[in-house]
């Protein structure tokens, strides 16, 4: 069990390649309990293959992917998030012919126990066990900001809402790491700001771990504490937010110099 001083989520030497092409070479990370940390770089640095292989839709070809200290390469996709680590994508996966709270409970796997007999039979047990992942995600969406929203289509939320039901379903798989691919991608700016207070809550309220991949800079910076920056799947810079943004490297980087 992961302590204060323990990396929750820890990768040492990580890296993957594609016929001769190293996407990411020899990335390492340790993230600690409650702590917010940002995966920056430009456009096709190789952050979310960093995703990709800290959830298991990746091989990686070299190094090692820990959880609590315990390595989880070769595990599939699944057990990465019965292992305790959900992620959030560029591109929103709801399923949206669903409700919003429907989508929330699809996600609730770990708290289901009852059979086949209890579903069809509706015994005690599967009330009790429905009722129970009913209030659980009714908190979750309070959390986002969607509880008053729990009965309406997903299709039918704004998309900034829609950005909020991923992360809330995300929540509902009880991780000990959230990984957020690019959350406030095509945001306007209140809808960012309602963002920002979620997150927040988010780390403040569960203590988990989150590590954030973010173009919007203003919002990096507000939110966390450490930033590793990557280029060209190596990391050029780590430290706290100030000193990332003072870094000629991390500049250099940016502006294509």
């Amino acid at each position: 069990m992961a302590d204060a001083a323990t990396p929750v989520l820890e990768t040492r030497h990580l890296g993957i390649s594609f016929g001769g092409l190293h996407a990411v070479s020899d990335f390492n990370i340790s993230i600690y309990p409650g702590e917010l940390v940002g995966l920056i770089g430009p456009n096709g640095a190789g952050k979310t293959t960093v995703f990709n292989l800290l959830t298991g839709v990746y091989v990686p070809t070299e190094g090692t992917v820990l959880l609590d200290g315990k390595p989880l390469n070769g595990k599939k996709t699944h057990q990465f998030v019965e292992a305790g680590i959900a992620r959030t994508f560029q591109n929103i996966r709801l399923f949206h012919a669903m409700t919003v709270i429907e989508n929330v409970k699809a996600a609730c796997t770990k708290d289901i126990h009852y059979n086949l007999f209890d579903a069809t039979f509706r015994t005690r047990r599967f009330w009790r066990e429905e009722n129970a992942v009913t209030e659980k995600a009714l908190d979750l969406l309070e959390i986002c900001g969607l509880r008053d929203k729990a009965d309406l289509l997903a299709s039918s939320l704004p998309y900034g809402q829609q950005r909020k039901l991923e992360i809330a379903r995300a929540l509902a798989t009880d991780m000990k790491v959230l990984l957020l691919d690019e959350p406030a991608a095509g945001m306007n700016p209140t809808e960012t700001a309602e963002l920002l207070g979620v997150i927040n809550v988010i780390r403040d309220k569960l203590g988990v771990a989150i590590l954030l991949i973010e173009h919007d800079m203003s919002l990096v910076m507000n939110v966390c504490e450490r930033i590793q920056v990557i280029d060209y799947g190596q990391t050029i810079a780590s430290g706290l937010p100030q000193e990332i943004a003072n870094d000629p490297k991390v500049i250099a980087a940016y502006l294509g110099e």
